[in-house]
């Protein structure tokens, strides 16, 4: 008989596996938008979250001292830290912040690219992105890219050595959802690295279709920031991802233009 306890959780023995590290969690985080360091310390421990993104352009890590520094809020030794490139539009600004955030943090390696090619939609510029991911993987950078839902420039990245790749399921802060989930189902289908869905989540449903979809996890920030009660969405949002995972792993039920009987009267005695 199988036992209820089976399946609790599927996290400790279907783990995220970024750059050679296994995770429990599959949501991923920001550390902006919040009134304050203490709601994001809450927010951040609510949602389970082990990856943190930060962006360095605009968080205090140590550069200034006479600032509330992040890290005592998010200690490095309770995370993973995602420093990212937000508000770069050139590579060059983004490979020199990525260089920046590792001197601040050790030799940390792991980041997260982002070059923006427009201040209004804030969609990446493809172009630069491909030109700092080359230079920065060449540097020995463990590159998370953030993308377009573009299939073919998905697994170019891919193919060039990141090791995740960040397709937008709509504009950054827009909350609008999984937009295009057919271009999300082509990526999966040739991906050969974690795909993780970055921005464009709204609420806790746009989470789980993301993690039916195959995707192997979400980052957002505005999501849970922005919402009324940041902590229950943080809260929302974790539920969210482990059902959605859990729902992919079991595999729906083929969609029907009308149902059968649940109960068949074939062979039945009246």
């Amino acid at each position: 008989m199988v036992q209820p306890e089976q399946f609790v959780s599927t996290q400790i023995d279907d783990p995220l596996v970024i750059g050679g590290v296994a995770y429990r969690s599959r949501l991923l985080v920001g550390t902006g938008k919040y009134k304050d360091l203490e709601e994001t310390q809450r927010a951040v421990a609510i949602s389970g979250a082990e990856i943190v993104t930060v962006a360095i352009r605009r968080t205090n890590i140590g550069q200034d001292p006479d600032q509330p520094n992040l890290l005592d809020a998010i200690p490095p030794h309770r995370y993973t830290l995602l420093p990212n490139t937000a508000g770069c539009y050139t590579a060059k600004d983004a490979v020199r912040t990525c260089r920046l955030a590792r001197e601040l943090l050790d030799g940390h390696a792991l980041v997260k690219l982002e070059v923006l090619g427009d201040e209004k939609t804030l969609f990446p510029d493809i172009t630069a992105t491909l030109a700092a991911a080359e230079e920065l993987i060449k540097d020995d950078f463990q590159v998370m890219v953030y993308t377009n839902d573009d299939p073919i420039v998905a697994k170019r990245l891919a193919d060039m050595g990141c090791v995740a790749v960040m397709p937008l399921a709509a504009p950054i802060g827009s909350g609008l959802g999984i937009r295009n989930p057919y271009n999300i189902r082509f990526i999966l289908d040739e991906a050969t690295v974690p795909i993780i869905v970055d921005a464009g989540v709204g609420t806790a449903s746009d989470a789980t279709v993301a993690m039916e979809l195959g995707c192997d996890g979400v980052l957002m920030n505005t999501a849970i920031a922005h919402a009324k009660d940041p902590l229950r969405m943080a809260s929302a949002m974790k539920k969210g991802i482990e059902a959605g995972r859990e729902a992919f792993l079991a595999g729906r039920m083929p969609r029907k233009r009308y149902a059968s009987a649940s109960s068949p009267i074939d062979g039945t005695f009246f």
